[in-house]
């Protein structure tokens, strides 16, 4: 007798957007269809799609990127609409062809984002998701053998056209490859807005996995308790950006009202990709606006090009995160990663700058140096 008390609650007193909205839709729409006896159960269906269909393009752009930028979060998205529109299907009805449309896109972002591992993007308050299990099933559903030769790193399925690089316009996010195999190079760029929840200050940040491990990386989220691990882990300080004066990013644009054009220009030879962050830096005086281009020479090596744009003279923080599992030293001017027969980076500042580097691991005054996987790990 308690399932329509939970039926009242969902239709009248649900979530306005988001996440939420698309559980409790769901949760509504499957009482309805396994109970249709309810006198008000016709009615609890039509407001169920009433209410999600709609979300399909107020949650997720138009390359098929949910609108919180977080792949974390992304999965939940997707997971939620897909199921909806099984439900629906499933009880004879039909859904709107631009939904069913959005929701490949959504699939899809998941599977040309992923590593050559098989892991996700970390990004935002996202998790180390392992995606590859999950594109494999959705392709057998939505017959897309390009999305099965990348989950299975070319052993089954066809060859997605071109090198595998990718621009997500409304995003704005890059995924630069040189291959689909285990040992392929993988870099994700950021120059995207900051996402409608679960946003971390982090806008041209660049992680870089190669020859079948992760190199440069994401922090990830590790806790939502407020306090001072929280704001380490969502601030710019563990990022790959840039701190002035030891300030980091502000909040900035939550959502594109337009896809960026002339972003990025991919070759066979090279990829370029520029963002511009803008929008100011937390207890900053005065101005100052980072520019970064990231350009990936396929096989090779990656150039990073900053420019401060300021109103006064600067201390400027470059940061890089190497995963823990690399052993990382400072070789004269240089840093590098030393293990053998594995992935290594090599980081080569140049520029009429005099660097003074210094190396952070498991720092906690300030805190400084640490990696989150996993919530609350």
């Amino acid at each position: 007798s308690s399932i329509p008390d939970h039926a009242h609650y969902l239709r009248h007193f649900h979530a306005g957007d988001g996440n939420w909205l698309t559980m409790e839709m769901n949760g509504l729409l499957t009482i309805a269809l396994t109970w249709p006896e309810f006198r008000d159960a016709e009615a609890w269906i039509e407001y169920a799609v009433d209410q999600l269909v709609p979300e399909m393009e107020r949650q997720v752009y138009p390359d098929g990127v949910q609108m919180e930028l977080t792949s974390h979060y992304h999965r939940v998205a997707a997971h939620n609409f897909q199921d909806f529109a099984e439900r629906i299907t499933g009880a004879g009805r039909t859904m709107p062809e631009l939904y069913m449309q959005q929701l490949e896109k959504m699939w899809e972002y998941l599977a040309y984002s992923m590593r050559p591992n098989g892991h996700g993007v970390l990004n935002n308050d996202s998790d180390y998701d392992h995606t590859a299990p999950v594109i494999l099933s959705k392709a057998e559903q939505y017959f897309r053998p390009d999305w099965q030769y990348i989950a299975t790193n070319g052993e089954e399925g066809d060859m997605p056209e071109g090198h595998g690089s990718i621009f997500f316009p409304w995003a704005g996010q890059a995924i630069l490859r040189n291959g689909w195999g285990r040992d392929a190079h993988w870099t994700f760029f950021d120059v995207g807005p900051f996402g409608t929840g679960h946003q971390h200050h982090d806008k041209l940040h660049v992680s870089i996995a190669a020859y079948g491990r992760d190199i440069l990386v994401d922090s990830g989220r590790y806790t939502y308790v407020p306090g001072p691990w929280r704001r380490y882990f969502t601030e710019s300080a563990s990022h790959n950006v840039i701190l002035v004066d030891g300030c980091g990013q502000k909040a900035y644009t939550t959502k594109a009202n337009a896809p960026l054009i002339n972003h990025h220009y991919f070759t066979d030879a090279y990829d370029c990709v520029r963002g511009v962050f803008d929008s100011g830096y937390e207890k900053l005086e005065g101005e100052a606006v980072h520019h970064r281009i990231l350009c990936y020479v396929r096989d090779r090596f990656w150039i990073v090009l900053d420019r401060i744009v300021t109103d006064r003279p600067r201390n400027l923080t470059a940061l890089w995160r190497y995963h823990p599992d690399c052993s990382v030293i400072m070789d004269a001017d240089t840093v590098v990663s030393t293990e053998p027969d594995v992935g290594n980076i090599r980081i080569v500042p140049f520029g009429p700058v005099d660097w003074d580097i210094t190396l952070a691991k498991g720092q906690e005054n300030p805190i400084q140096g640490w990696y989150s996987p996993v919530y609350n790990t």
